[in-house]
């Protein structure tokens, strides 16, 4: 996901409030310590421009 964002050009604290989620919680999507709700998944897959399998695809 971290390449994903920053091919966006978004910091997670960007990402975390288009979200509307906390930072801590993006991060610890990022590092593999939190998984996303499905939910959430779809809507950073919206956001980043890829599909839910390919968020999948990549250490989160």
């Amino acid at each position: 996901m971290r390449a994903y964002r920053k091919l966006k050009n978004l910091t997670q604290q960007e990402l975390a409030d288009l979200l509307g989620i906390s930072i801590a919680i993006v991060g610890g999507i990022e590092r593999g310590t939190r998984e996303p709700s499905k939910d959430v998944l779809a809507r950073i897959s919206r956001i980043l421009g890829v599909t839910e399998e390919e968020l999948r695809g990549q250490e989160m």
